[in-house]
């Protein structure tokens, strides 16, 4: 078994028995995910909408400018769990990126190019071109298959039909696509991702569901069906596996509390709450206590969410387990002065930024036996 990393801890998974405090070594993994907000590079794809994103396009994007986004995105990613754990995360999975090419030259910016990330990446129907895509420390986890599983969704078969051209009450440059032949709306696939992890076997699935073009209670319905599909391919693991461990990430356009992540996907905001074959999530609390990834009119929302099966929530620390959960918010991400003080710092004219959401992240850890 390769430790990456080994944390003490006293005795914080169980009531103090003794008097003296216990000491146990664990070994610990982060899995961070991270919107890159728009990550593309300077040439002109004549099958997607990224005309803006070229150097005579509305954003001016040159080289230059692409090549600090890469420094800043992997200066944040180099980072992220750092409280805890010192080592990179073991597993990074991102939304907005625009092809494979990105994620090349991103793994070989400084502060990454010796943690020797993997890339499993597909080309999703997105009309902007922007997909999701997992990097992984090859040497801590080996991935056995990796599939991209297409959300259909139709304009015309939802109870709410979506005015997707119309004004909307959230701004978002991220406009639903729909096919003009059979009014389907063009969105990211869900990418399921199954591997070892120093020989336990994980499931990834990485999302960026529909976004509230058109307005959040006439477009939710497509997010909802997105939860329900994410719902599916977890049962499918599970029908396997009752004990197979789950990890569901992403930006998922909505906060922890709305109908498609508490009803269609059933995701719980305790772990008592929680059944056999459930989803915890810990990013419930979080949006309760008044936390944020992501700012609109000075209201803070948690869309960027990691959610874990109830298998990875047992007391037995023999195998790995989900210890805890945060958001990755430091200074130099944040807007410090203007109309968006204290927002995420992301691109605009005059400064190429990170992202107009903070990422996160959660730890596994596993007790480690001398």
């Amino acid at each position: 078994m390769r430790i990456t990393h080994l944390i003490l801890v006293l005795f914080l998974f169980s009531p103090l028995i003794k008097s003296s405090a216990q000491q146990k070594n664990y070994v610990i993994h982060t899995v961070a995910f991270y919107n890159f907000e728009n990550l593309f590079d300077t040439i002109n794809d004549i099958k997607t909408n990224d005309d803006e994103w070229t150097p005579t396009g509305a954003q001016r994007w040159t080289s230059r400018k692409y090549y600090h986004k890469l420094e800043n995105l992997a200066r944040v990613l180099s980072e992220i769990g750092s409280a805890e754990n010192p080592d990179a995360p073991t597993f990074i999975a991102g939304s907005e990126i625009e092809n494979r090419g990105v994620l090349e030259d991103l793994v070989k910016q400084p502060k990454l190019i010796n943690k020797n990330y993997g890339i499993i990446h597909f080309d999703s129907p997105d009309k902007r071109g922007i997909d999701v895509a997992l990097l992984y420390q090859k040497k801590q986890f080996q991935p056995t298959s990796y599939l991209n599983i297409p959300l259909y969704v139709y304009k015309n078969n939802l109870k709410n039909t979506v005015a997707l051209k119309t004004e909307s009450d959230e701004k978002t440059d991220d406009i639903l696509q729909v096919s003009t032949q059979n009014n389907r709306v063009y969105t990211r696939d869900q990418l399921l991702v199954t591997g070892f992890l120093d020989g336990e076997e994980i499931n990834i699935i990485v999302n960026h569901w529909p976004s509230r073009s058109g307005g959040e209670k006439k477009s939710s319905p497509f997010r909802e069906a997105a939860g329900i599909l994410n719902r599916k391919i977890i049962d499918s693991i599970q029908r396997i596996n009752p004990n197979a461990k789950v990890i569901t990430l992403g930006d998922l356009n909505d906060g922890p509390y709305n109908k498609s992540v508490k009803v269609a996907l059933g995701a719980k905001a305790k772990k008592t709450e929680v059944p056999p074959l459930g989803i915890y999530n810990p990013f419930e609390e979080m949006a309760k206590n008044g936390m944020g990834t992501i700012a609109n009119r000075d209201a803070w929302d948690i869309f960027d969410q990691i959610m874990v099966s109830q298998s990875l929530l047992k007391q037995d620390y023999s195998s790995f387990r989900y210890w805890k959960a945060g958001i990755y918010n430091k200074s130099f991400l944040i807007q410090t002065s203007g109309q968006y003080k204290g927002y995420p710092l992301r691109h605009s004219a005059t400064e190429v930024g990170f992202s107009d959401h903070f990422p996160v992240y959660i730890y596994l850890i596993k007790e480690v036996r001398r």
